[in-house]
């Protein structure tokens, strides 16, 4: 545990660092905005193109591993949404806390963190995690939201999330790495180093983006938060555990992966989300906040056990 621990210390000691240069405004919200836009469309785009290249669509497509995680997911967010309906929430609120409850930050984390601790043989359970992500649960929480704004469903939400998936660099860079790799192209030299000098940048841009946005995050509606941060933090792996080992049973190693990438704090686009429709972008701020925070321990130990399957 506590060498596990160590390990995954320096990734949260670089968000703490961005941290500070936010909170400090050593580092302004605008060049915080510019760094993320950099490693979202470059450097990160970069290292997702460079790992599916070197893999082939036949060893990334698990179908088990994708229901095994479809399965953990959806149970958590049902129940956030039940709990909401309960407080009476109207379908945009509770819509967004279901998306703080189990869309983790695998994007900026995940990737480099799991793949460095869990070893190569993780970016492919971590790209289908981030996969279903974006294409199932970043499309649901549009269409849910502009339909009940609407009042009924129409082509036009479905342009919307259609083209908001072909702008989205994370999910292009995976589909021409795979494309790629299908055609058999040899990478050439100079291509392949300049992929793995600016997806080197990926790893320490991206924590470094995490630390300073965060430094802009709110504390409001803290029992709200705790509560997202603990379905997260804590319901998120169990649940995806209960579907990788018992219903949808895969390999153990594959499933520690995707049981690690559940416990990963709320994901920062979950507030870009928010504050774009207008949708409690506080309890979304606060979610993130807390849920980085605390993943600190329950990363750790989330890791320590899965290494241990």
């Amino acid at each position: 545990m506590l060498a596990i621990f160590l390990k995954t210390l320096p990734f949260f000691a670089i968000i703490g660092l961005g941290y500070w240069a936010g909170r400090t405004r050593f580092f302004s919200q605008e060049a915080t905005a510019y760094l993320t836009k950099f490693v979202f469309y470059f450097a990160l785009s970069a290292m997702l193109f460079s790992f599916s290249a070197n893999l082939s669509l036949h060893e990334v497509l698990n179908w088990t591993l994708v229901w095994a995680y479809l399965f953990g997911t959806a149970a958590v967010y049902i129940i956030a949404t039940i709990v909401a309906l309960i407080r009476k929430l109207d379908i945009p609120t509770a819509a967004m806390e279901a998306q703080c409850a189990v869309i983790g930050n695998v994007g900026f984390l995940g990737v480099p963190m799991l793949v460095l601790l869990l070893g190569e043989d993780a970016i492919g359970p971590v790209m289908l995690v981030l996969a279903v992500d974006l294409i199932v649960f970043s499309s649901l929480i549009v269409i849910l939201i502009t339909g009940a704004r609407d009042g009924r469903m129409s082509l036009g939400i479905l342009r919307t999330v259609g083209l908001g998936l072909l702008r989205n660099p994370m999910i292009m860079a995976i589909s021409a790495g795979l494309i790629w790799s299908a055609l058999e192209i040899p990478i050439p030299a100079p291509m392949n180093e300049f992929l793995t000098i600016l997806g080197a940048a990926a790893t320490p841009g991206a924590l470094f983006a995490i630390g300073a946005s965060l430094a802009s995050k709110t504390a409001e509606r803290v029992q709200i938060a705790l509560w997202l941060s603990s379905c997260k933090l804590v319901l998120h792996p169990i649940f995806v555990a209960i579907g990788a080992l018992l219903l949808f049973p895969i390999d153990t190693y594959s499933a520690g992966v995707i049981i690690a990438a559940a416990a990963l704090p709320v994901a920062g686009n979950v507030f870009i989300l928010a504050q774009h429709y207008g949708v409690a972008p506080h309890r979304a701020s606060a979610a993130i906040l807390f849920s980085t925070l605390f993943s600190v321990g329950t990363v750790s130990v989330v890791i320590a056990w899965v290494t241990q399957l």
